[in-house]
This record gives C-alpha cells, structure tokens and sequence, in this order.
C-alpha cells in the first residue's frame, strides 16, 4: 500500500505546490510509482506538470463529486513512474455542494483507498486554508508534510493547523503523524531568513528535516515550463535539495 502524504499549510506561497511537485518528481526519479493529487483549486500542480486545465476531462471536481472514479481521472505526466490526479477551480464550486453532504470529510479517503495499492508514495497538495478539502486530505493520509517558510510571521496559523490535526486524529484518522518539517525560501545571506529558521528548529525539534529549501530562482521559472525543477535545471540548488528531501523522506517512513 502507499505512504500517503498530505502537504499542507493555511499560509499561503510557503512553496507548498512547489515542494509537492518535485518531492514527486524525485520520488518517482528514484524508482518509486507516485501519484500527485491535486487537491487545492488553484490548480497550480496540474499546470505546474504541463497540463492544460481547459483541456481535461475528468478531474478531481468529478470524482469529489462521485461523477468519475479516482482512476478514470488519474493522468500519466511525461516523467517515468509520475502520474497526477489534476483539478481545475471548479473544485472550489464543488466544496459548496460536498458540504451539503453528510459523509462529507472521508470522501478523499474512500477514492484514494480504491488506487492506493498501485503506487509507493501519493502526495496530495491541500488547499491553502483549513477548509472542508483539507479536513478530507488529512483523513486521506498517513503523514502530515509542513513547508514552512523562513519570513516574518512564519508560525503564524501552525498552532492552529496542528489542532485542527489533533481533532482529525482523534475523530477519524487515529494513525496521522507528522512526517516533518520543510523549512522553504531560505535565504542564507539574510539574519531575518537565518533567525526564523533556528526558531522553526526550536517550535519543531527533531521533526524538522535537515534538508531546507533554498530561495532560488529556477524553482520559480520551473512551473512556467510546465516541468519540475530538476528537468528545468538538475544541477540548481532547489533542484538538489528536493533530491535530497526525498530521501530523507525515503528513510523515514522505512521504504
């Protein structure tokens, strides 16, 4: 079965997609079958891989909605082992009407139990907030990825998410963990960039990775490429600290 993995943060421009994309990218590089689901209405992970939104078919909006199966929505990217689950803004619309429902946060779950035996890792992108799509993605996962970034107000908003995480777990998701971490936007010529980061270490301990994500411009340029960043440019610093997140990741949850 996969290790199902749900990256998120309330806090918007983190790097969250930015870290979903190519943590998947490089999982898949390394030899293991991952599936990106695209989980927040922005989209950004479906164009950020090269699709077009208003060209596809079947989305997660009509799987939400019990209108397509995960796995008739589910698209094979251009990169070996790395496929995507893509969304389009629709699914903001969609929340509207799944909150109408009354088994409305597990439905993520059930579609992703259907297809998880056929991948090694599944990263869901969450929505930036602490929305109905997010409550589903944390009862969808086994593990909990936090990019932080290292800027003012860094921390604000985290207590929140970790409470809401503690509700999950205690209501509907008893395994939930955090996997870890991921200090993002590091700038290591900056004091501000470098104090957040030891105050990240301090608020999170030993669950912070050791690999951070450096500030670093062909990160940025990727998506408009519609490629991750170690297709972009391999040998750039975002590009080899996402490898070597992978693997951290790799060996903590044992694979």
């Amino acid at each position: 079965m996969a290790t199902i993995i749900a990256i998120t943060n309330q806090k918007g421009g983190v790097g969250k997609t930015t870290t979903a994309i190519n943590l998947a990218y490089c999982l898949a590089k390394s030899g293991k079958k991952t599936l990106i689901i695209d989980f927040d209405p922005q989209g950004n992970a479906s164009s950020g891989l090269g699709f077009e939104k208003s060209n596809l078919k079947k989305t997660m909006v009509e799987v939400m909605l019990g209108e397509a199966t995960l796995e008739k929505a589910i698209l094979e990217t251009k990169f070996k082992n790395l496929s995507i689950a893509p969304t389009t803004p629709h699914l903001a619309n969609a929340e509207v009407d799944l909150n109408k429902l009354t088994r409305k946060f597990a439905l993520l779950k059930k579609a992703v139990d259907t297809v998880a035996e056929n991948y090694g890792f599944i990263i869901i992108d969450c929505p930036p907030s602490l929305s109905l799509l997010t409550i589903n993605g944390l009862i969808a996962a086994n593990y909990v990825l936090l990019p932080v970034q290292t800027e003012f107000y860094a921390l604000e908003g985290v207590s929140q998410l970790l409470e809401s995480m503690k509700l999950v777990k205690k209501a509907m998701n008893p395994d939930l963990e955090i996997l870890g971490v991921v200090p993002t936007m590091v700038d290591s010529r900056t004091t501000l960039s470098m104090q957040v980061l030891e105050e990240i270490k301090r608020f999170f301990g030993k669950k912070v990775f050791e690999t951070s994500i450096p500030r670093n411009v062909r990160l940025a340029e990727a998506p408009s490429h519609g490629v991750p960043v170690g297709v972009y440019d391999r040998f750039s610093k975002g590009a080899r600290a996402y490898k070597a997140l992978a693997k951290e990741i790799v060996e903590r949850v044992g694979e």
